[in-house]
């Protein structure tokens, strides 16, 4: 959905010098220097590795702490042949970490078995009730896989029943570190693994590499017919790190760079079948594991269970592969139609309840809504009224449940901290977070979020910037940019797609093609170009125009010509 509200548009501040160094030092054109420098990648060393993504280059495992006790303890429970209960999150990241951990355990010959908690039933995280069941099913160690860093409760429980509690997770920890046999978290105190964002499934790949480079030195794999290739296994790294919205910089990266390479390829059966359903074919980008391939994965779990996620990627039958990606791609059809109902609702709300402009934050809550779905429509409200948004909730028993989002300059997770004394449970990050409260409580939480948001945002006029890497003059454009321009892939959060300007163009042509979709001939300076503008059929281009866009090939007729992808369009700037 596109935000109703105009936007400022903002060029970033760019060091002219060193883009200029940068382009001469490696050959560059002038736009992809300029977009390079103003990221903060500024030095050929730091723009070779940039656009150069190696796995040479990550760090060692070991440097995470809590690494050695959690690999010691895995080689010593494939030695006595106990079984290891990989506990999961129902999220993309969650799911695929969990698989992540599975096959490659069950491939170096533990005996492994995995949990994923009912969102509904069990709730996020490690949980007192499912921990005595997996405990009762013999299992004498459990791996919890992007979640456990806050259940001291949890570990202590573990610790009481006698089974070894190791947590690969990368939320952020609280005051106090849960007492597990091992705890590997780059953000825990003492950690100093120099890279500080990965996914949990991130995570749980250094603890692969670890357990490879122990199983190698200790000759664990002279049995077998082959050492593993952790490459075949960066297919899920890349899954849940991109459906995560983890910083796609450092070594996410290289993850994403190199995970992408093998989802395009993948031999992995379910991801060929939900490949299948979701109608991709050929190379796989962020934006299609964004907007297709999670989606899907994350239906089952938002609408009932995860499972059927973790089987459709540890499977290799083509024909349950086939069945459980159509289930999958039910339930996300399911999801789709609630998101719209609870989005007309909260939309209807936000106009006829809400104190908006003057608010500076939105709570609501329903007894109508999927608990599942709330974060995502929180997400859609967000970014139209362009303010910090929670959706909640409510069941027959008076529990609510709910998940926010928020935008930039508003650190979601810390909000919730000054609300705590109204809420039962929460966690998350800067830009979303889940919540648990009482119904009753409800109005005393909302108005002291919004307290809490008027502090931080005080008088300013909240208004959504968009922010604009570089200028280019029209002969700038052209199919050499737009090849060069795919070196910055894989795009996502921490490298988005570039944002360009261009001033002062007359529209030649206009006219109107699809679903309310604007087709433009543009001219300036001599130069002409053709442009597309989703969903902008009815923005004014009379007289001479500014645009925000990013240049990409378009092919027709197998002729292959510049097209300029329009993402805003305003009156040109005296």
């Amino acid at each position: 959905m596109r935000c109703n509200m105009p936007k400022k548009w903002l060029v970033k501040d760019i060091d002219s010098a060193s883009a200029d160094a940068l382009s001469s030092c490696l050959g560059l054109l002038r736009a992809t220097s300029l977009i390079l420098t103003c990221r903060g990648i500024a030095t050929p060393e730091d723009a070779r590795t940039f656009l150069s993504p190696s796995l040479s280059t990550m760090p060692d495992p070991f440097l995470l702490k809590g690494m050695e006790a959690a690999v010691s303890r895995l080689l010593e429970a494939r030695s006595r042949q106990e079984t290891v209960c990989i506990y999961g999150d129902y999220d993309v990241d969650g799911i695929s970490g969990t698989a992540l951990l599975v096959s490659f355990l069950r491939t170096v010959g533990l005996n492994c078995k995995y949990f994923i908690p009912n969102r509904f039933d069990d709730g996020y995280g490690l949980n007192l009730d499912s921990l005595e069941r997996i405990i009762a099913s013999g299992v004498s160690l459990i791996v919890s896989v992007d979640c456990g860093i806050t259940s001291v409760q949890e570990a202590e429980y573990c610790s009481q029943q006698k089974v070894d509690l190791i947590i690969v997770d990368h939320h952020t920890p609280k005051e106090v570190i849960p007492d597990a046999c091992a705890v590997i978290n780059p953000l825990q105190p003492g950690c100093s693994y120099p890279f500080k964002y990965p996914a949990g499934v991130g995570v749980a790949f250094n603890l692969l590499i670890a357990l490879r480079s122990r199983l190698r030195k200790s000759g664990g794999f002279d049995e077998m017919a082959a050492e593993p290739d952790l490459r075949e296994w960066l297919d899920l790294v890349a899954l849940g790190t991109i459906a995560d919205v983890v910083p796609l910089t450092g070594q996410n990266r290289v993850y994403t760079y190199y995970g992408l390479q093998r989802l395009s390829s993948s031999g992995r059966t379910g991801l060929q079948a939900l490949k299948e359903v979701a109608g991709i074919k050929g190379a796989v980008t962020c934006g299609q594991v964004g907007f297709r391939l999670a989606p899907r994965l994350n239906a089952a779990g938002r609408m009932e269970s995860a499972v059927p996620g973790v089987e459709l990627l540890l499977g290799s039958d083509a024909q349950e592969a086939a069945a459980i990606a159509d289930e999958l791609d039910a339930a996300n059809s399911e999801r789709q139609a609630i998101e719209r109902r609870m989005l007309e609702e909260a939309i209807q709300m936000v106009e006829k309840d809400c104190d908006y402009p003057a608010c500076r934050s939105i709570v609501l809550a329903s007894a109508a809504w999927h608990q599942g779905v709330a974060g995502i429509v929180a997400s859609r409200i967000a970014e139209r009224y362009y303010r910090p948004t929670i959706l909640i909730a409510i069941d027959e028993q008076g529990k609510a449940k709910g998940s926010g989002r928020s935008i930039p300059g508003f650190h979601l997770l810390e909000a919730l901290h000054d609300c705590s004394e109204h809420l039962e449970r929460f966690g998350g990050h800067q830009y979303a977070a889940g919540v648990s409260l009482s119904a009753d409580r409800f109005e005393a939480f909302a108005a002291s979020f919004e307290e809490s948001a008027a502090r931080i945002f005080g008088a300013s006029v909240l208004v959504p910037l968009l922010e604009i890497d570089a200028e280019l003059r029209p002969a700038e454009i052209s199919k050499a940019l737009t090849a060069e321009l795919k070196r910055l892939e894989p795009f996502g959060a921490g490298n988005p797609e570039p944002t360009l300007l261009m001033r002062g163009l007359k529209v030649v042509e206009r006219r109107m093609v699809g679903d309310g979709h604007l087709k433009l001939r543009l001219s300036a300076e001599g130069c002409t170009f053709n442009a597309i503008a989703f969903r902008q059929s009815n923005v004014v281009t009379d007289g001479l125009i500014d645009i925000a866009f990013f240049p990409e090939i378009n092919v027709w007729n197998n002729s292959e010509t510049v097209q300029l992808r329009i993402k805003e369009i305003r009156q040109a700037e005296e």
